[in-house]
């Protein structure tokens, strides 16, 4: 009676089996006992028990793999159409910049030679490239072609020394062409990056990786092999080329100093720059040569080409502004690498048009050394970024 009691209690309380005795001497001296609660959610007679397992089929739908593979899933969603379609676009756009830049910038280098071949005042015509720009850009903030940019005297400020080492630049860049082939002009002036480490490293103690000064031994040893063979070399013309690269290494640097936190777009930028160097310009023009000398070069340039002499004059002055305005647009959108292979490429254009427009002559270790420094300039552009 006692016995049929306990085991009635046992099955109420949800005993799956009497439990077997242990050895005393076993490490587990008893099993814990397996209970079983009534759910709520059955009738109160109803005993679970877990000597069998419980099946929940109702949660196989919520499998975990089911559920990393439909996270996977959303972690990397297709690429929407637009922005295939928009980066296409965008690589479009650089492309069509750096066409039309390096197509005005060869237009400008044989205008500018013929004008100073027939023409030759250097100071005259770099005032009046600047000239034409200022001029032209004033015309589009009047009419609303271009937005006006918002500047300041602090603005104003931190681009005179930029606009100084511009001028420099400009007009050296203009004398060694009136002296020199236009080819030999730029051979040497793919030696800028040359200058612009040597000056970062003495005067402002900036050091760069070995594979930046190992990309100066063909840019410097090309311009040497390219200046002691070249047949119509001449002193000013090679100077004028080299202070020009001075200057705008200098340039660069005022620049990136000067110019943090300025929301001017880079079209609004330059033409800033070009008005403030007309202005330091100016009156160093008149110095130098003097409007009785442009007057008598003048009527004697006439009578030598006749009227499209002021179409070449007009040409060359427009061009100027146009390929400089569209290089700094450019470097509004793409990175400081592109746009120096982009740079390189265009001094090519350059040297290749011209030698064929002018027919230059060129010996073949001349050309030799051409290759050499512009292969160290694209050397020292993947180098320095």
């Amino acid at each position: 009676m006692v016995l049929a009691a306990k085991q009635t209690l046992s099955a109420k309380i949800g005993f799956s089996a009497p439990l077997p005795r242990r050895n005393p001497s076993s490490s587990l001296q008893r099993l814990p006992l397996s209970l079983s609660f009534p759910s709520p959610a059955l009738p109160k007679r109803t005993v679970l028990t877990l000597s069998k397992p419980l099946h929940l089929s109702s949660l196989r739908a919520k499998s975990p793999v089911r559920r990393s593979a439909y996270e996977a899933d959303k972690s990397e969603p297709p690429q929407p159409i637009d922005d295939t379609k928009s980066e296409a676009a965008k690589k479009l756009k650089i492309g069509v910049y750096f066409a039309t830049w390096w197509a005005l910038n060869v237009v400008f280098n044989i205008y500018n030679k013929k004008v100073l071949n027939a023409y030759p005042y250097p100071w005259l015509t770099s005032t009046l490239s600047l000239a034409a720009g200022s001029l032209m850009m004033l015309i589009s903030w009047a009419v609303g072609i271009v937005e006006t940019p918002k500047t300041d005297f602090d603005f104003w400020k931190t681009l005179f020394p930029v606009a100084v080492a511009h001028t420099i630049g400009h007009v050296a860049a203009t004398v060694s062409m009136s002296k020199v082939a236009v080819s030999f002009t730029h051979i040497i002036k793919s030696g800028e990056p040359a200058f612009s480490v040597l000056v970062s490293r003495f005067l402002l103690g900036e050091t760069f990786p070995s594979s930046v000064y190992l990309s100066l031994i063909p840019i410097i040893g090309g311009c040497a092999l390219s200046a002691l063979t070249e047949l119509n070399f001449n002193m000013i013309g090679f100077m004028g080329a080299m202070i020009s690269n001075l200057a705008f290494v200098f340039r660069n640097i005022f620049s990136k100093k000067g110019m943090k936190g300025k929301s001017v777009s880079g079209m609004n930028y330059y033409a800033c720059l070009s008005m403030l160097s007309l202005l330091i310009l100016t009156p160093f023009a008149f110095a130098v040569e003097g409007p009785q000398m442009w007057i008598d070069g003048w009527q004697k340039a006439l009578s030598d080409i006749g009227p499209q002499f002021v179409w070449w004059v007009a040409a060359q002055s427009v061009f100027y502004h146009l390929y400089n305005q569209v290089s700094y647009m450019s470097l509004d959108q793409i990175s400081p690498l592109t746009f120096s292979v982009g740079n390189t490429m265009k001094r090519i254009s350059v040297i290749v048009s011209s030698i064929i427009i002018f027919r230059t002559p060129v010996q073949p270790v001349n050309a030799l050394g051409a290759a050499i420094a512009i292969l160290g300039t694209f050397l020292y552009s993947q180098a320095k970024l």
